[in-house]
């Protein structure tokens, strides 16, 4: 049976493990110019409806790294674009590539695509879900605090596809997450009530010093998302009591660190000091978007 992963629920905690331990041998190898092609022969069907610079680039070196090919599609390229239904797209496609990522303006495309697919299908972002960014936050965490049991993250602003799989990853993780969102932007309930009754340790506050208060990480996004741009100046006024600066850091636990998950605007949601802190890992996560995609095309292919 072919294997997808559409949401960060889609494996166990144990191959959660086995995951982020084959991402993390796979970094240690790339440091040392060390590049085995087990997905040679292989290649990977990009459909991005979206645009992205770490999703991209992070599948296609990965894939170059693994001995493999990615092929970028537009849909604007394709007949998606002219109004082909997605099911057909996803029947064409798994006679020619070995997997399918897709970056989706819609999470019921992805479902869609996963569904009549012959082959895997990676959810590279939808509304809903961002798992392959969660799988990269995760591996920062455990590198930098050596463990995510018991591991409070406050999560600052928008409740938005990546606050989704942040909560559903708990359920893996033993983190505990604790969302301060303005009340309209807050996750949905019913995404909230289905969490917790799988066993999610999440609690959503509106006010961001209750949110940080003893929390070993404080997380944050962008303030507005692809397509939401005529609500730029709305969305800054209603989330200016959101931004992370020290001052809202100094209200962690010492040390704590600074995760963003990119692209950032700097100094509304966080400010250059923090960004460029000793307390940021916003690099590190972004790095770890390589090797955790990679370690999941490896589980998805061979």
């Amino acid at each position: 049976m072919k294997k997808d992963f559409i949401s960060i629920l889609d494996i166990s905690s144990d191959e959660l493990t086995n995951l982020i331990a084959s991402a993390r041998r796979l970094k240690e190898e790339r440091r040392l110019g060390v590049h085995t092609p087990v997905l040679a022969n292989k290649t990977l069907g990009m459909i991005f409806e979206k645009s992205s610079t770490r999703t991209r680039i992070s599948f296609e070196a990965g894939m170059f790294e693994l001995g493999g090919y990615a092929l970028f599609l537009n849909p604007k390229d394709m007949q998606l674009g002219r109004g082909e239904a997605i099911r057909d797209t996803a029947k064409v496609m798994s006679r020619f590539v070995s997997a399918i990522m897709i970056r989706a303006n819609r999470h019921d495309e992805v479902l869609e695509l996963a569904a009549n697919a012959d082959i895997p299908v990676i959810n590279g972002l939808s509304d809903r879900e961002h798992p392959c960014q969660i799988l990269a936050d995760i591996m920062t965490i455990e590198e930098r605090l050596f463990r995510t049991e018991g591991v409070k993250v406050a999560w600052i602003g928008d409740g938005n596809n990546v606050c989704t799989s942040l909560i559903f990853s708990t359920i893996l993780t033993g983190m505990e997450v604790v969302v301060a969102s303005p009340p309209e932007f807050s996750p949905s309930s019913a995404i909230v009530r289905e969490a917790q009754e799988k066993g999610a340790k999440v609690r959503i506050v509106t006010e961001p010093r209750e949110a940080v208060s003893d929390a070993d990480v404080v997380m944050t996004d962008t303030w507005v998302s692809m397509g939401q741009e005529e609500e730029i100046d709305r969305r800054r006024k209603i989330f200016a009591p959101y931004q992370v600066n020290q001052a809202l850091m100094n209200g962690a636990k010492p040390g704590a660190l600074a995760m963003h998950c990119l692209p950032a605007h700097r100094n509304w949601e966080i400010t250059d000091e923090v960004i460029d802190s000793k307390a940021s890992a916003v690099w590190d996560q972004a790095e770890n978007r390589l090797h955790v995609q990679k370690a999941l095309l490896v589980r998805l292919l061979v």
